[in-house]
């Protein structure tokens, strides 16, 4: 008598039920632990009373019963698990987790856990989950209609070759939108382009372009400056405008920035950089322009003085314009970045291609490192060949 009250005891803690099936369905034995379990009598619950009390309707219990019965008819020796809610005493529901196996040739055993709990948790990490794609998809879609918007404010390759006929533009945004801008533009005597690094990628990034849009145009449009380190100066002094115009320490936003301007008469460039060089490929001979080393933005109130150089470009001389995506992307068999130094090997390689033919190079080039790696930053490459 000890050992049962013991062994319901100890099912009653730890929230198990046992129930004895015989072959035609009806209950021989239910544990004591019912009782705390459903609110039932176990005694209550024998012969096909358990499955009309612990069911919500007398089909679903006739239903159980026999898919119960049937598999064990098909697999005597095996053990099965299911899942099924069994009705309380007073109208509640409790999960229950069963391992039903056969007893003797006559009887199946059923052992059941409360998994309410477990299966409460599920349905609300189910409705949490729904409820994050919910507000991701949300999120995404307004993305999405940033790039819109976006590409909309962004010159295109039409409008690049109006400019300079032989050249190509590479684009590739890290994510939906990017943080690298560009700007083409010609007046009676010059005609100009740039790349715009902004900081971050992302949104951050792209609202950081629109503010290089209005920058650019302000400068070149309204000011109608052009002499390239005044055009850098004019963009600091607009941004500091722009975004540290409350004085608010914790902004850290700025972009760098490479500039050139193209006499049309005379092929005679000037380039200005802010933190960003150019390069140009001329009779396989590889030069480096170098910017300054301060960005348009973060020191607010330094004193920046930008410089110009000037160099006198010879026909099929290409010049390359880009951001850090490109040289920054990690890939190849270790892993590692590209860097500048294997950039400028490849550029050196297209020494005798049109510039149709570099553009797809440089595309493949790029796909080919990076592989199946993602993507590490905003990429932007401008080619222009004289």
């Amino acid at each position: 008598m000890f050992e049962l009250e013991l062994q319901d005891q100890i099912l009653n803690k730890l929230n198990t039920l046992i129930v004895v099936l015989n072959n035609d369905g009806s209950i021989d034995f239910v544990s004591k632990s019912a009782q705390q379990m459903l609110g039932y009598n176990s005694q209550d619950l024998l012969g096909l009373n358990w499955w009309e009390k612990t069911r919500f309707s007398k089909p679903e219990g006739e239903l159980i019963k026999n898919k119960i019965v049937h598999v064990f008819k098909q697999n005597k020796n095996t053990t099965q698990t299911f899942e099924h809610e069994l009705k309380t005493s007073i109208g509640g529901k409790k999960w229950v987790r069963w391992n039903i196996s056969s007893l003797n040739n006559e009887q199946l055993i059923g052992i059941g856990y409360d998994v309410t709990e477990s299966k409460l948790n599920e349905k609300r990490l189910i409705e949490s989950n729904a409820k994050l794609s919910d507000k991701n998809k949300d999120i995404t879609d307004s993305i999405y209609y940033a790039q819109r918007i976006q590409k909309a404010i962004l010159q295109t390759q039409a409008q690049l070759k109006s400019i300079f006929s032989h050249s190509f533009l590479i684009y590739k945004p890290k994510d939906i939108v990017s943080g690298d801008y560009y700007w083409f533009y010609e007046d009676e005597k010059y005609c100009y382009a740039a790349v715009a690094d902004c900081t971050g990628h992302g949104v951050p990034g792209a609202m950081m372009s629109m503010v290089a849009k209005a920058m650019f145009k302000e400068v070149f449009i309204n000011k109608k400056i052009t002499a390239p380190d005044l055009i850098l100066t004019a963009l600091d002094e607009e941004l500091d405008k722009s975004i540290y115009k409350n004085n608010d320490s914790t902004f850290n936003d700025g972009m760098d920035v490479a500039l050139i301007r193209i006499d049309k008469i005379t092929n005679c460039l000037t380039y200005a950089g802010a933190f960003n060089s150019i390069l140009i490929l001329s009779n396989q001979e590889l030069i480096e322009l170098k910017g300054d080393r301060y960005p348009i933005g973060f020191y607010s109130g330094i004193e920046k003085n930008f410089c110009a150089t000037t160099i006198q470009l010879k026909q099929n001389d290409c010049i390359y314009l880009f951001s850090d995506g490109y040289v920054d992307q990690f890939g190849g068999e270790k892993n590692k970045k590209l860097n500048k130094s294997n950039f400028k090997e490849l550029l050196k390689t297209m020494n005798d291609m049109e510039i149709e033919e570099q553009e797809a190079f440089l595309e493949y080039s790029f796909n080919n490192w990076k592989q199946d790696t993602e993507q590490t930053d905003d990429v932007l490459v401008i080619g222009i060949k004289v």
